[in-house]
């Protein structure tokens, strides 16, 4: 298609290998209208693109064996399914993140609770300064100390507890008052034939396959096309060598 100036011409499709909108996600808003694709894994997506291409009529359930949810790179746990089903029946629905944490024993016969895993976009310096914050306003009771002892092994913020303190009921609170748990609220929406729409995942699936299956057909008649060309004149150069 023409440039903005029209001066130069400029593709306005790239043939892509796998499905980068949902490998990588996507995050924008627009007048109106925002988008908000989680991540996932690439070999999670591939296998469900497998399972389409073998069987068109594969179902929903059939895909979520192979692709169960996102995959987001700061680990921690995705809490319920539900949010995840909506979310690639309508296109829209809500995520529950929790951040990975135990609890480890220190000296003084006290505990520690250790978080090794954020939820996906949480600051981990934001956190550490959002926890602090509640404990000096009491919002936060049986917390004595909040450090960063992460490292080139991984990450490790370390929350010290007074002496008796039960760790269930302070990491429970952290989960209610702190951005250790957090909500990503799936916004599956997407340009379609120049038009943004909002898709469920086996659109999406298999939108991208009729995307592989035309750059194939176009690659496979640009190849005919030169070879044909090529035929034409090597065929001129045989009758003429032949005569």
């Amino acid at each position: 298609a023409p440039t903005y100036d029209g001066k130069e011409m400029e593709p306005t499709v790239l043939p892509s290998a796998f499905p980068n909108l949902l490998v990588n996600g996507s995050e924008g808003i627009a007048v109106g209208m925002a988008t908000k694709i989680p991540p996932h894994a690439l070999g999670e997506v591939i296998d469900a693109l497998i399972l389409l291409v073998d069987d068109p009529k594969t179902t929903l359930e059939q895909v979520m064996q192979v692709l169960p949810g996102p995959d987001f790179p700061t680990g921690g746990y995705i809490v319920g399914r539900d949010g995840i089903k909506d979310a690639y029946s309508t296109g829209r629905g809500r995520v529950t993140m929790r951040a990975k944490c135990k609890t480890e024993h220190l000296k003084n016969s006290k505990e520690a609770v250790i978080v090794t895993e954020l939820p996906y976009q949480v600051n981990k310096a934001n956190l550490i300064i959002e926890i602090a914050g509640l404990v000096r306003d009491k919002k936060l009771e049986g917390i004595t100390e909040v450090r960063d002892e992460s490292d080139r092994d991984g990450m490790r913020i370390v929350i010290e507890l007074r002496r008796g303190e039960p760790s269930q009921v302070v990491i429970n609170n952290l989960y209610k008052r702190t951005a250790m748990q957090t909500n990503f609220n799936v916004i599956l929406l997407a340009i379609v034939n120049n038009q943004p729409r909002y898709l469920s995942l086996m659109r999406i699936l298999q939108l991208y396959i009729q995307h592989r299956r035309e750059v194939l057909l176009r690659g496979t008649r640009f190849d005919l096309n030169k070879a044909q060309e090529r035929l034409h004149i090597v065929e001129g150069l045989l009758i003429a060598l032949a005569n």
